[in-house]
């Protein structure tokens, strides 16, 4: 009798990849993505020690994917902006993956190449060494959350979304003047919060990279 085939670290990673375009990390488990290789559990814990260490390594893969298509170009603002729109263009092919991105950090090349990427342009914007670290920090809490926050409507259904546009329309267009009469006022103006992202998006990372360059020290 045949054992049982052999799957490759790269065929592990596709196929949870797969996996995790249709679910999320909370119900994704190793013995979920076994079953779906048609082997057990054991195999793919001699590949990754737990579920965490594999969510980790499929989200590092599509920070690479990021990196592929970058080219470090113009000044450091500039470098940051496009390395942040490859970001988000990759995690919009894989939505499901971006929560995963924030919420368990990678550590492989990916991660690396991205860390030393943003730590270059911050250092040649001519800020102090002393502050670098903490920009990249904000800089990565900010790119981190706006990524998962868009990923996370554009996994929304047809079904979903239009409920949800009623839903807004009766809390915004509905409310009792009396009792919030700036709701009232602006109102008819207020978009959800799904509307117009990739502008949100720059908008609010320009907004930020603004603010460290003010506080740039004098030439």
């Amino acid at each position: 009798m045949a054992g049982r085939r052999r799957w490759s670290t790269e065929e592990i990673l596709d196929a949870a990849a797969e996996l995790l375009r249709t679910s999320d990390a909370d119900s994704f488990s190793v013995r979920k993505l076994a079953a779906v290789l048609g082997t057990d559990s054991s195999s793919l814990y001699r590949h990754f020690r737990s579920k965490t260490e594999l969510l980790r390594a499929v989200a590092d893969r599509i920070l690479l994917e990021a990196m592929d298509g970058y080219r470090p170009e113009g000044d450091w603002k500039q470098r940051i902006t496009a390395l942040a729109l490859n970001l988000r263009e990759a995690f919009g092919r894989h939505p499901q993956l971006a929560a995963t991105w924030g919420r368990y950090a990678s550590s492989g090349t990916g991660s690396r190449l991205l860390m030393e990427e943003v730590l270059q342009a911050l250092r040649s914007s001519g800020l102090p060494d002393d502050e670098i670290p903490t920009r990249y920090h904000r800089i990565a809490v900010l790119i981190a959350a706006l990524i998962a926050s868009e990923a996370g409507i554009s996994t929304v259904t047809p079904e979903e979304y239009e409920q949800g546009m009623e839903l807004f329309r009766v809390a915004v267009l509905g409310a009792d003047p009396d009792r919030f009469p700036a709701l009232a006022r602006f109102g008819r103006d207020i978009h959800p919060l799904g509307a117009d992202r990739p502008a949100a998006f720059e908008e609010l990372l320009a907004a930020h990279l603004d603010r460290i360059e003010a506080a740039l020290p004098p030439a």
